[in-house]
């Protein structure tokens, strides 16, 4: 009983530490752009200075924030129901079909005349909504290949599959249209740039109702951990819980996505962070590995703009180098008696 307490203790402090990084990242973000480090006093006597930060470092920042907080919650959950510490969010395709999408709608846009009757529709998607369709579709396509969500195995496969083949078609596409890469590339690597109050907005509601739904199933993960012999012993829904969740993992998943760009590792690494300074229920895993995405990305995001202010980095870059360090100590630490949890 003693320890568990400790355990509880340990979390709670961590959620307190994670909020304040997240209140002094937010601040700080506020202060980076790109003419580097500015002070928010000297920006606040300066009224085109207030603007930019308002418009522009403000929205990006909190942008990156919900991002990171999305990933992180889909990569609780994926975690969970795979019962897979390396498991990432993008595991049902979502991300070659969201690559996929934005490559079609950039090639669609050279090839249809605005004279067409196909501009209307294609304008008002943007690429944000098809980046959003298009990992949608990819997850919708995995169910469908794997036949629901039953098999778990048999659903990882299939996203593995489709994430071959549509991250190959969206290769294919950029050999056949060169016009499309650089746009493309911009994509894969990631960015924050574009994220404005509207997009703010629509990943705050997002992350709620996905936190909500996702606490309420957390007792699901936490019997899946034990097997799933022994979760349905217990009389849990798994099935009907299990396809909840995935219905979770792919709108948290595509809906950070469509935003920002594929941003590898954060949802990888945060639940195992979590992991790593504290035990906890799946309840609040997920709530504390949003935190730590949300300061995961966050604190790319700012360093992407600072380091070599003028000229910024892709934020998807930083991630994937920090990420891949972490996942290389995790494996030297297994090799020396370790494990990975």
């Amino acid at each position: 009983m003693t320890e568990v307490l400790r355990q509880q203790r340990r979390a709670r402090t961590l959620g307190l530490v994670l909020l304040a990084l997240t209140a002094g990242l937010l601040l700080l973000g506020a202060s980076v752009g790109s003419t580097g480090w500015q002070s928010l006093w000297a920006l606040a006597r300066e009224t085109q200075a207030q603007q930019i930060v308002w418009e522009i470092r403000v929205p990006r920042t909190l942008g990156a924030w919900l991002a990171g907080a999305l990933l992180g919650l889909a990569g609780a959950v994926a975690q969970g129901l795979f019962r897979n510490p390396l498991a990432d969010p993008y595991l049902l395709g979502s991300a070659s079909g969201a690559a996929l999408g934005v490559a079609l709608a950039l090639l669609l846009a050279g090839l249809v005349p605005a004279s067409s009757t196909l501009a209307p529709w294609l304008l008002p998607l943007g690429l944000t909504g098809a980046a959003f369709i298009g990992a949608v579709a990819a997850v919708l396509l995995t169910l469908a290949l794997a036949r629901g969500v039953q098999h778990t195995l048999r659903l990882l496969l299939a996203g593995v599959v489709v994430g071959v083949v549509l991250g190959a078609l969206g290769s294919l596409i950029m050999q056949l249209a060169p016009q499309v890469m650089q746009t493309l590339q911009a994509f894969i690597l990631g960015s924050t740039g574009f994220v404005g109050s509207g997009a703010c907005a629509l990943m705050a509601a997002v992350l709620l109702l996905c936190l909500i739904v996702a606490w309420a199933c957390s007792h699901v993960l936490d019997g899946l951990a034990l097997g799933e012999a022994t979760a349905a012993s217990l009389g849990l829904p798994v099935a009907a819980m299990r396809a909840v969740l995935v219905a979770v993992l792919a709108l948290a998943t595509a809906t950070a996505v469509a935003q920002t760009g594929l941003i590898g590792f954060v949802g990888l690494a945060a639940p195992h962070l979590v992991r790593a300074a504290t035990k906890v229920t799946y309840g609040r895993l997920i709530l504390l590995a949003s935190l730590m995405g949300g300061v995961l990305l966050t604190a790319a995001d700012v360093l992407a703009r600072g380091l070599l202010a003028p000229q910024e980095l892709p934020v998807g870059v930083l991630t994937a180098v920090l990420g891949g360090g972490y996942l290389l100590w995790l494996m030297h630490r297994q090799g020396r008696g370790g494990r990975i949890t």
